[in-house]
């Protein structure tokens, strides 16, 4: 290994590096720029490679704070932050943490799909594993190298369903970058622990296809058999490789995202983050909703705009939500109303997906309602019936959420909690300000991408995001830390439980759903602790003992640490 974490006799951590020179100054993971003391400039022979002045990082900060915000535009502060990242990780953790609310809509939602459309043409330098179809029995030679001995954590996409962008191809490799930027960021993942991957099967993007700058494979998307050989030599390496990791699935189409997970749930330890992420989130927003409507979860009447893996994730998560305050699954699932492209989800549908089924709506549960039966049921007639207490839009399509469907809402529910969850930003269902017009201000709101602040009874209110990085990090810093063997739907209960005893509304109804991003990283230790805990409750945990200390103990800060040559 290139560097050992180590303590001295008086228990002070520091480094055992084996590069010196260009070498070192060139590895962004050891790479500490001007901060590099006189004896560590000489030891290492640095000395005529750097400045003579010696920094340290909180002046390194404010220098590339400055640079940052004389970027322009978000794209070119994306730009910035990822040549920063791949020179000098440490500064970048330390940057994006003490700026985390500004920095965070540009290193992911919304700034990052940006980059993922524009990769191709600001490609820099590699960072992370593209495996190729083509190359799919070199997959054990790719993983082969000592450098990836660390890693406890790999996020890997194929590019086809970025955001609400559709197939970006290899420039989907931005997701995989973006989650463990905040996997780090968010829950003190040591940045050597991750690796971003992208299965690069074609892509179906003329734009991208005729592109000659175009960094990926040239060819049509694979499908069916040839797709499902190849996932399944994926998973079988990283098993190989990585027994104890954990691999999560980030933005695969709909047709695959489901069965992939289904397939190697039980395998290793495996998530998906579109799926159960957005829904665990998107749980613990409502049920600290709930601390300000009065209402029970069991009396909710919910309608989902968007019947795809995101919108049935969610459902699902609040199912068990609402089963556990006593209701039976028959029960539970006659609170639910997804509304699709083709309308109301019922028994009747054609062609629903194996995860949707559950949640169409069977005839004599619809008899109550004066809908005309036999014809498709669109949201707004959805809306007008049904009379919702919660509406959650997954749909991709901006401004689904008109003013005449909100305020028919509005007239028969005292606080309607209202999610618009698409992204990028413009794919939002409505913005807040148009939900708060539209309400009397009475709107609980969560939101997918970010929103500037708005006025509320006169007084400037912060939006709440329902962003995934409030489970996930925490959610992966518990499974490392107890090894677990799989993940659970109850694990992800926990988590959306654990973020809601955070929520600030349990103090105050006035105050917000979720704690500010300036609060994450003890949010994130509470979730890890509640997760390493239901780990091990269904024993599914190779550790059991003092979670408590292992969690902290794992949470790594970004800071600069004293090196030692390894030959010393």
């Amino acid at each position: 290994m290139d560097y050992e974490f180590c303590k001295d006799e008086g228990g002070h951590p520091y480094l055992k590096v084996a590069l010196t020179d260009y070498a070192l100054i060139s590895n962004p993971l050891l790479n500490k720029g001007m901060a590099f003391n006189a004896e560590e400039r000489h030891t290492f022979g640095l000395n005529g490679l750097l400045p003579p002045q010696i920094t340290n990082i909180s002046i390194q900060i404010t220098r590339s704070y400055e640079s940052f915000k004389s970027k322009p535009t978000a794209l070119e502060k994306y730009i910035y932050l990822r040549d920063l990242q791949d020179s000098n990780e440490t500064l970048f953790y330390r940057l994006l943490l003490e700026h985390i609310e500004e920095l965070t809509p540009i290193v992911y939602t919304p700034t990052v799909g940006l980059g993922c459309k524009s990769y191709s043409h600001i490609y820099r330098r590699p960072r992370g594993l593209f495996i190729s179809y083509p190359e799919r029995h070199r997959i054990d030679e790719i993983f082969s190298h000592p450098r990836f001995n660390r890693v406890k954590v790999i996020v890997v996409s194929d590019g086809e369903r970025i955001l609400g962008l559709g197939d970006q191809g290899a420039g989907g490799m931005g997701i995989p970058i973006g989650k463990l930027s905040l996997y780090c960021a968010c829950a003190g993942i040591f940045p050597g622990d991750t690796l971003p991957i992208l299965l690069d099967t074609g892509t179906n993007n003329p734009d991208l296809r005729f592109d000659p700058l175009y960094i990926g494979w040239h060819h049509d998307r694979i499908r069916g058999a040839e797709y499902d050989e190849f996932i399944d030599l994926f998973v079988k390496a990283v098993k190989k490789r990585f027994p104890n990791v954990l691999l999560q699935w980030e933005d695969f189409a709909q047709q695959n995202a489901n069965p992939i997970l289904a397939r190697y749930h039980d395998e290793l330890c495996t998530f998906n983050d579109d799926i159960q992420g957005t829904a665990a989130v998107s749980v613990g927003a409502i049920l600290s909703a709930i601390h300000v409507t009065g209402i029970p979860l069991r009396d909710q009447r919910i309608v989902v705009a968007g019947a795809g893996s995101a919108g049935c994730g969610i459902s699902n998560l609040l199912k068990q939500a609402i089963m556990k305050e006593g209701l039976s699954e028959k029960e539970a699932l006659q609170r639910f109303f997804l509304v699709d492209r083709d309308g109301l989800l019922t028994e009747s549908s054609a062609n629903l997906l194996d995860f949707q089924k559950q949640f169409a709506q069977k005839k004599e549960n619809l008899s109550s309602y004066h809908f005309k039966m036999g014809e498709k049921i669109f949201l707004e007639e959805v809306i007008k019936q049904v009379h919702p207490t919660v509406l959650i839009g997954v749909s991709g399509i901006g401004g689904i959420f008109s003013e005449r469907l909100v305020r028919e809402m509005a007239k028969h529910v005292e606080r309607p909690i209202i999610f618009p969850l698409s992204n990028p930003t413009d794919h939002a269902e409505a913005t807040p300000v148009e939900l708060m017009a539209w309400t009397n201000e009475k709107a609980i709101i969560g939101t997918g991408s970010p929103f500037s602040p708005i006025l509320k009874n006169g007084k400037l209110v912060r939006i709440d995001q329902t962003n995934n990085s409030y489970i996930f990090p925490g959610l992966g810093l518990g499974l490392i830390a107890v090894k677990a063997k799989k993940v659970t739907d109850e694990m992800f209960m926990t988590a959306a439980e654990a973020l809601a005893t955070c929520s600030p509304a349990i103090k105050n109804p006035e105050n917000n759903l979720l704690p500010p991003l300036t609060e994450i990283r003890e949010v994130s230790y509470k979730i890890a602790v509640a997760v390493a805990k239901e780990a091990i409750r269904e024993n599914l945990a190779e550790e059991k003992n003092n979670i408590e200390k292992k969690v902290r103990e794992l949470m790594w800060t970004p800071e600069y640490l004293e090196y030692r040559h390894s030959k010393s």
